[in-house]
């Protein structure tokens, strides 16, 4: 049985741990109301954009060929995994890097592929590996704002408009709430030609000026720009949410072996009361034979 000293040890350590586990939870749980708010707020923006340009885009009778909806052989992929740049937030990370490694491993095996890493583990991770590299927005969430995110955004559209690249996918975790994060590959370019979901909005007919095609022109790029914030923001509250969950499952975890700890401080301690007693016993019943 471990001697006192070393049980009480053992609890103070427990202890300040746990202190630090609840610090972290509250911090990411204010983070997360901040982040979870940016999201749900930038969801319906992103949906209501998209269903114009699609009805607009339904309605051009083909005339405007835009240049970011060019389908090509598949040879040339990039990948942008976005994870976060600290750890602590449970398995948010690895189930991006694991799902980003499966694609590649399986879907585009034997094609030429580009990583461009956003978050510090995904960087720390495909450095690592055999990929080239494009490292200049792995910091990004030092400062997460939209500028910075359109910056990424324009670096790799214009990749792809001079056909560096024939397809573009973004590997994150999706937002769904704070215990629930959804790990998606979702193609960022080409555009991917998909119906539109709102019956009512397919039925609106926009007046548009100047012209179709112009809104089509400026509307394409700022709704890729608004797409990759997007998945910005999902991967953001998703770490926060995943931090919190984490943290508050350590907090617990650690209580519940402060709670063994204690117990077996308390044993320990009886036991050595209970040996002190049967050497005094055993002391005093030799000087009375010795008598």
């Amino acid at each position: 049985m471990a001697n006192l000293k070393e049980v009480k040890e053992r609890i103070n350590s427990v202890s300040s741990t746990q202190q630090i586990t609840k610090a972290m939870k509250m911090v990411a749980a204010a983070k997360l109301r901040r982040a979870q708010d940016k999201i749900v707020q930038m969801r319906p923006y992103s949906q209501k954009l998209t269903a114009i340009l699609n009805n607009i885009s339904s309605g051009s009778e083909g005339s405007t060929d835009i240049v970011y909806a060019q389908q090509r052989t598949v040879e040339k992929v990039l990948f942008v995994p976005i994870t976060s740049d600290k750890g602590l937030c449970g398995a948010f990370n690895s189930n991006v890097i694991k799902a980003a490694s499966l694609e590649l491993e399986t879907t585009y095996a034997g094609k030429q592929i580009t990583v461009m890493p956003i978050g510090k583990k995904a960087f720390d991770h495909f450095k690592k590996r055999s990929y080239p590299i494009i490292d200049d927005y792995a910091l990004l969430f030092a400062d997460v704002s939209f500028d910075r995110v359109k910056v990424a955004a324009e670096h790799v559209m214009n990749a792809f408009e001079l056909g560096l690249f024939d397809k573009v996918v973004l590997v994150y975790n999706e937002f769904k709430n704070v215990a629930t994060q959804v790990v998606k590959a979702e193609q960022f370019l080409p555009i991917e030609q998909n119906e539109v979901v709102d019956a009512a909005a397919s039925q609106q007919d926009y007046i548009v000026e100047p012209s179709r095609d112009y809104i089509i022109e400026e509307l394409v790029p700022n709704s890729l720009k608004i797409q990759f914030y997007k998945a910005i923001l999902d991967s953001n509250a998703s770490e926060h949410g995943a931090r919190m969950t984490a943290m508050d499952k350590a907090t617990e975890n650690a209580n519940d072996l402060l709670k063994q700890l204690k117990l077996v401080y308390n044993r320990t301690r009886q036991a050595a009361i209970t040996n002190e007693i049967l050497e005094i016993v055993a002391g005093a019943e030799a000087l009375e034979s010795s008598d």
